[in-house]
């Protein structure tokens, strides 16, 4: 099948002819007929499948062969739940849209409005958006998405993971009833479908592999080893192994950080990407690794997803998911357009049961090894570490000193104040 069969204006055409693309991907090739003929769509694509051109296409054929007046209210909303996403998705909809008189812009927190603002007031038809400073310039009255005909929820289950529902569901009631509603998500979860069900209306559902599957190109391996010997065990395999662009996934942003700073240390030119990092930082790390300045990038899932990196040779669970669906999509950031990659993950005992989670998942026995020198310790427990614990922790308080205990409290109350105040942040 090509792009022409699929009834697409010879502008777009021609903007896909000069991105290099001959044939639509699967997910294209179920989505953007439905699209064109105006119906609502619930789509199950992962990151790198080429979904951003089977909503981006048909919704640009959409507005151009449907001019409106002079001024350009929005007409065209597309939700992301990351600051990385949204400037990814802006750029395909302006790569697509170059042979089209077509207004575009993106917007997202972690920045100064004002630039953001002043393009918005020149007139635009396809807003790009995180949910957080959205609400905000609406709320401030510099926006409004009352003329709103296409609506994309893009990334929808990373959307709820991340505690957008209410934001959405705000956004919702910002935009006109009678609308075009396009839903893509990764995974068809019970809450994935119950969301779908309060904005899609009688929509067709497209998937473009099974649900929850792994790419068949990508080569996974387990190591395992002591925990205490992670690192040093990375590092040899990246020097060893002289791999050129490494993804490194960590549960946690200090452990990005210390990680990122051992591997430099290590004369490994790495950088760490995650939510506490600026968006200047953020944008100049993942240029970095792009153009092979940096070797290796140290993120967090939610920093992580969405990122495009073409042809991403080698993806590292430093530490393993406690969610079993986070681990497929960190691994399909390597093996797309039909490329070969490798997804490697550094097991220690108390990721046991993430280990058994994951394979049933997948359905798949991920093959194992141990190096030389970073065996795994034999008398470590296998009971998971929970979240701000540690292994003495876990073995049950010792310290009976009142004073230490009304510490620990003190300390844990502020903790959960922190994460409040980060969750509140993170939104803009």
């Amino acid at each position: 099948m090509s792009f022409q069969s699929l009834g697409l204006s010879e502008p777009l055409l021609k903007a896909i002819s000069k991105k290099g693309y001959e044939t639509p991907s699967p997910i294209q090739e179920k989505a953007i007929p439905p699209v064109l003929q105006g119906r609502d769509v619930l789509a199950s694509a992962q990151t790198g499948t080429g979904k951003t051109a089977g909503f981006t296409l048909p919704l640009l054929h959409y507005l151009s062969e449907n001019p409106k007046e002079k001024f350009r209210p929005i007409r065209a909303l597309i939700l992301t739940p990351t600051r990385e996403l949204a400037a990814q998705v802006y750029e395909s909809v302006k790569d697509y849209s170059t042979f089209l008189n077509i207004k575009s812009a993106v917007i997202f927190g972690g920045v100064n409005q004002k630039p953001q603002v002043a393009t918005l007031r020149r007139g635009v038809d396809v807003l790009v958006a995180t949910p957080g400073r959205l609400l905000d310039l609406q709320n401030q009255n510099l926006l409004s998405i009352k003329r709103v005909e296409v609506f994309v929820l893009d990334e929808a289950d990373r959307m709820l993971d991340m505690g957008f529902l209410r934001d959405i569901e705000r956004v919702m009631k910002l935009m006109p009833d009678k609308r075009q509603n396009l839903m893509f998500s990764a995974t068809f979860s019970k809450d994935i479908r119950k969301l779908a069900n309060s904005i899609l209306n009688n929509p067709v559902q497209v998937e473009a592999t099974p649900e929850n599957s792994t790419v068949d190109a990508i080569s996974q391996k387990v190591y395992r080893v002591a925990k205490n010997k992670k690192t040093g065990l990375i590092i040899k395999l990246i020097s060893e192994g002289n791999w050129k662009q490494v993804l490194v996934f960590t549960r946690t942003k200090h452990g990005a950080n210390r990680l990122t700073k051992k591997m430099v240390s290590a004369g490994i030119s790495a950088a760490a990407i995650h939510g506490n990092k600026s968006q200047g930082a953020r944008t100049k790390a993942l240029a970095g690794f792009k153009n092979g300045s940096v070797r290796v990038m140290v993120a967090t899932d939610i920093a992580a997803r969405g990122l495009d990196i073409p042809l991403l040779p080698h993806v590292v669970n430093f530490e393993l998911p406690n969610i079993s669906e986070d681990y497929v999509h960190r691994i399909g950031r390597t093996g797309r357009a039909g490329a070969n990659g490798q997804a490697l993950s550094l097991v220690s005992a108390d990721e046991t049961s993430y280990l058994k989670s994951i394979e049933k998942l997948i359905d798949e026995r991920i093959e194992v090894e141990i190096v030389e020198g970073f065996e795994p310790d034999p008398n470590a427990s296998t009971e998971p570490i929970k979240p701000g614990q540690n292994r003495q922790q876990g073995r049950g308080n010792r310290n009976s000193n009142p004073r230490q205990s009304s510490r620990n409290k003190n300390h844990a109350s502020k903790r959960k104040s922190n994460n409040s105040r980060r969750r509140n942040d993170r939104r803009n």
